[in-house]
């Protein structure tokens, strides 16, 4: 998709949003920054959005963000983003200067009987695998058969998914446990009240990313952008991570001419 290409509605919203005093670009990084891939740890992020993004946070009065579920030290690692880029992990609740919420003996304790709990339900389902983080664990199930795949989740589902003090988080063929509170939207209003921005433009393509929508506000310009297909909130629509690179690109040109202005 060119600039060109970027629907009418979109353009125009973007181009709303560019010409306020301080904006703030944000996107999630699996199937947005990076296409999804069968091995979590082989996501590349496309290299044309890396450079908008980075392009955009050394913009006058533009902050830029990634937001993912991913552990903040891998999201550094796989994306290779530093520096004016700010990364926030785990859902929204890991920053660069800790969780919002304290991690207690209580949670570690609660966590370990998680991954236990999970890894078991793994061991039963070929194809199914673990991930563990420093507040959650995560039941990834796309290398399973699909009859595997179902009944794994479902029984993390009705299992571990059931305990008190469990934080739930389903997307694309994962369920993630978690042992305390995770909000991407959460996330997008201490980033917005960090850098005092007037408007946000977010760009996500998963079920986790309906909370960062639900926080955004078109009658204050917000331009909330769902990736892909799926039931959303999103007032906005683009197909592929091929698009995201796209928007970002004409976000940053926007910005760059209501800068000069």
């Amino acid at each position: 998709m060119s600039a060109t290409g970027i629907p009418a509605q979109l353009r125009e919203s973007l181009t709303a949003a560019t010409s306020v005093p301080t904006l703030l670009v944000a996107s999630d990084y699996d199937g947005c920054m990076s296409p999804l891939v069968s091995r979590p740890e082989d996501a590349v992020p496309n290299p044309a959005s890396v450079a908008a993004i980075e392009a955009a946070a050394v913009l006058t009065d533009t902050a830029a963000a990634v937001v993912s579920g991913r552990e903040l030290a891998v999201l550094a690692e796989l994306s290779g983003l530093s520096g004016p880029v700010t990364l926030i992990g785990s859902h929204g609740s890991e920053f660069d200067t800790g969780f919002v919420d304290e991690i207690t003996d209580a949670h570690r304790a609660l966590l370990n009987r998680l991954i236990a709990e999970l890894r078991s339900i793994a061991a039963d389902h070929p194809g199914s695998r673990v991930e563990t983080k420093p507040a959650s664990t995560v039941l990834h199930v796309r290398n399973a058969a699909p009859a595997d795949a179902e009944v794994a989740l479902d029984k993390a589902r009705s299992g571990p998914a059931t305990w008190p003090g469990v934080q739930v988080t389903e997307g694309k063929e994962v369920i993630e446990l978690a042992v305390i509170e995770t909000s991407k939207g959460h996330a997008l209003d201490v980033l917005r009240e960090r850098v005092g921005a007037d408007a946000v433009v977010y760009l996500g393509d998963d079920v986790t990313d309906e909370k960062a929508f639900a926080h955004l506000d078109p009658d204050r310009g917000d331009v909330s952008i769902k990736v892909g297909a799926g039931d959303t909130i999103a007032t906005h629509r683009i197909g592929d991570t091929d698009d995201v690179a796209t928007v970002l690109e004409f976000i940053v040109a926007r910005r760059r001419e209501a800068k000069l202005l």
